[in-house]
């Protein structure tokens, strides 16, 4: 068995045992679904099976228990309780330490095992104890029953399973998996052996041979999939229905005969020269088409072996439809996609280079040719783009069952809700937000929502719900934790902060700027901390997580009503959009989707303001900031500068620059260790002509000129 085979078991694995804790809580909420009991008794005879296969016998073993009690509440013998879904989702942290183990990490305590187990068989009705079977393969030949939908008609299914010749190799063994296909219902399998060479030229290595299997079975066709799904990649893999189950032996379809066109026999019948007994014990003395076919050299014995089984098959169930099965996704290592992230991002910097060298060139032909590659990198980077996009949903999933875990603890009883799941985002940007997400979410449950006697005692139903959702903003993805608790109290806030010396008593703070007072660091007004979390306790450390993403986040509370805390971040950290600008001989990147507008400040608009950093833009006063100042960048000011007008702050900001140069294409690279503190910056990228543009974090510039003694953006 190669590393690369358990590896991808893992992450195999790992995958089912996010999908499983998703399905358990959904089965909580709906205990009498059986579509959900199927899926996870798939869920956990997946993860058994294929543990048995590439050599985790640990977790087969285990596995196969908690299937046991499935296989129970499927077949009705058993019922839905909270306590259970509770000993279950043990269980998968259980499997995931295994998998943690084999990695290296340390070894899951067996009693606490053997303890899930025990648990587990009390709740069994009558259920005599069962010791896990010591040989994997035998867990496959007593587990692994049929988990389809017992009302699902038994649809016949040819498949075709052509492994590559290497497969030997790998530590597979075919026979294994046509057993497992076996135990799925009625099945013929037939060895097709005509590539075998002779026996002077065998490698005994490889696999010469391959199987035809007409199976009748009510499980689906991804069920069959899945016994094959380590393997994919090496085997070719034909799946047809070639009977849906409905049409039975005496509703066999009529012949489609043409008028006119009656065989031989028939009109002999009808006119009486002919008795159809004579006509039956004619047509047995013609040998079969199979043995014509054979003696002719068309075709070998093994083909018309599998013809004949699939004929005798089709005997038992009739046929009236096929379907081609094939497989739509492809798995490709993350590491893979971050490479080619970063190849179209060199490829965009190269055909900045393109462009700018056409244009100074000023041939034709040349900018043709520029113009076109430019369009087909810009069609190469949305695609690369997309396919880094998953759905943020994955991550939602996960908060249920912390949801759940922190209720219970609590003594609480809180609901989670999740909106736009389907929204996309960076698979970068979902891996760094997960974190500050955890740290929110729990508080949350623990500080926000309020014991059920106390919300009872106001008027509130005795439940809490905390709702999370996504949703498109242009360039960005706006993320809103809302809960219905006590909310936030501006006045203890307040308070703190004078008693911590963060503000003077007698300075006059908004809503907003009170708020943000949480983020300061080891600020909290909890009397108590627990071990959950307390307000404020870590909520520096989530913004500066959500700003290294270039995010941004803003608490909107009301005291007993609930708290809304809104999270604003990039689709992607890896190219965007960019307004190319020019203080002095320093170049500056504006990520695009802030850029509102672009005007400019003239020697009259200049007077007008009376020295304050004011403009006037239709109607609007529109406060500024100095690039050249704040940079300290030295050289001649030009008579008339540009205003970039940005959507920052709570409302509109401008920032001055000489010259506006255009849009760029911006692949963004990072500053490193040493300029890691910098502020204002978020980056680096390189331009056409080789010279370096820093791109600006234009939220922390912003809030670097606001002054929280007045609570105003600019002064």
């Amino acid at each position: 068995m190669t590393e690369n085979h358990r590896t991808t078991y893992k992450e195999e694995a790992t995958e089912l045992l996010a999908d499983l804790e998703a399905s358990l809580l959904e089965l909580e909420e709906n205990p009498e679904d059986t579509e959900i009991i199927g899926r996870v008794f798939r869920c956990l005879h997946t993860i058994k099976g294929s543990g048995a296969m590439f050599g985790f016998d640990d977790i087969a073993a285990f596995t196969h228990e908690v299937e046991t009690t499935f296989d129970l509440i499927r077949e009705g013998k058993m019922a839905v309780t909270g306590e259970l879904i509770g000993i279950t989702l043990s269980t998968c942290d259980h499997i995931r330490s295994l998998l943690e183990a084999s990695d290296g990490g340390p070894e899951p305590d067996k009693q606490h095992g053997d303890g899930l187990i025990a648990s587990l068989k009390k709740l069994m009705p009558g259920i005599p104890d069962s010791s896990p079977p010591e040989d994997p393969e035998q867990i496959d030949e007593t587990s692994n029953e049929d988990f389809a939908n017992p009302e699902a008609l038994e649809v016949t299914y040819r498949i075709r399973f052509r492994p590559e010749r290497h497969l030997l190799t790998t530590g597979f063994n075919p026979i294994l998996l046509l057993n497992e296909l076996r135990e799925f219902g009625p099945c013929k399998v037939v060895a097709l052996i005509k590539e075998i060479p002779p026996l002077d030229e065998i490698d005994p290595e490889e696999c010469y041979t391959y199987w035809d299997v007409i199976l009748t079975t009510a499980h689906g066709t991804n069920a069959i999939k899945d016994i094959f799904i380590f393997i994919e990649d090496v085997c070719e893999l034909t799946i047809d229905i070639i009977d849906d189950g409905e049409t039975t032996e005496e509703e066999e379809p009529p012949k489609i005969i043409p008028p006119n066109h009656k065989r031989l026999g028939e009109i002999l019948v009808e006119k009486g020269d002919l008795r159809p007994e004579h006509i039956n014990k004619a047509l047995s003395a013609q040998k079969p088409i199979g043995q014509l076919l054979m003696e002719a050299g068309v075709v070998d014995a093994g083909l018309i072996e599998s013809a004949c089984a699939e004929q005798a098959h089709i005997k038992e169930v009739r046929r009236s439809r096929q379907v081609n099965e094939t497989i739509s996704t492809v798995r490709v290592p993350a590491d893979r996609l971050d490479t080619l992230v970063n190849l179209v991002g060199e490829l965009v910097t190269v055909q900045a280079r393109l462009s700018q060298l056409a244009a100074l060139e000023n041939h034709s032909e040349i900018i043709s040719v520029a113009e076109e590659v430019e369009r087909l990198t810009e069609d190469l980077r949305d695609n690369v783009m997309n396919i880094r996009m998953v759905p943020i949903g994955t991550t939602f999933n996960k908060f249920k069952r912390l949801v759940r875990d922190l209720s219970a603890e609590l003594g609480k009883n809180v609901v989670l809700e999740t909106v736009g799941a389907e929204t996309e985002l960076d698979k970068t940007v979902i891996e760094r937000l997960n974190d500050p997400l955890i740290h929110l979410i729990r508080n949350s449950v623990d500080h926000g929502i309020e014991a059920p006697g106390a919300r009872e005692a106001v008027g509130k139903p005795p439940h809490g719900t905390v709702r999370i959702s996504a949703t498109h903003s242009g360039a960005f993805v706006l993320i809103q934790i809302t809960d219905d608790g006590a909310g936030l109290d501006k006045e203890a806030i307040r308070d703190k902060a004078v008693a911590k010396g963060l503000i003077s008593p007698d300075v006059e703070l908004s809503e907003k700027d009170i708020f943000s007072l949480i983020f300061t660091p080891g600020f909290s007004t909890a009397e108590k901390l627990t071990s959950i979390s307390g307000r404020g306790v870590g909520m520096d450390v989530v913004k500066r997580n959500i700003e290294a993403l270039r995010g941004s986040i803003e608490i909107e509370s009301r005291k007993g009503a609930g708290t809304l805390i809104t999270l604003k971040l990039p689709l992607t950290l890896a190219i965007i959009d960019g307004l190319l600008v020019k203080v002095g001989q320093g170049q500056f990147i504006i990520p695009l989707p802030i850029v509102q507008e672009c005007v400019e400040l003239t020697p009259v608009e200049k007077a007008r303001s009376n020295g304050r950093d004011l403009a006037y833009v239709r109607g609007d006063i529109v406060p500024y900031i100095r690039l050249r100042e704040r940079f300290l960048i030295n050289g001649q000011v030009p008579d008339i500068e540009q205003i970039i007008i940005t959507g920052a702050c709570a409302g509109k900001v401008g920032l001055v620059v000489d010259q506006v140069i255009g849009e760029r294409q911006t692949v963004i690279k990072n500053l490193g260790k040493l300029f890691q503190h910098v502020e204002d910056i978020s980056g680096a990228t390189i331009l056409g002509d080789g010279k370096v543009a820093l791109i600006l974090d234009v939220p922390k510039l912003v809030e670097a000129e606001i002054d929280v003694s007045q609570g105003t953006c600019i002064h």
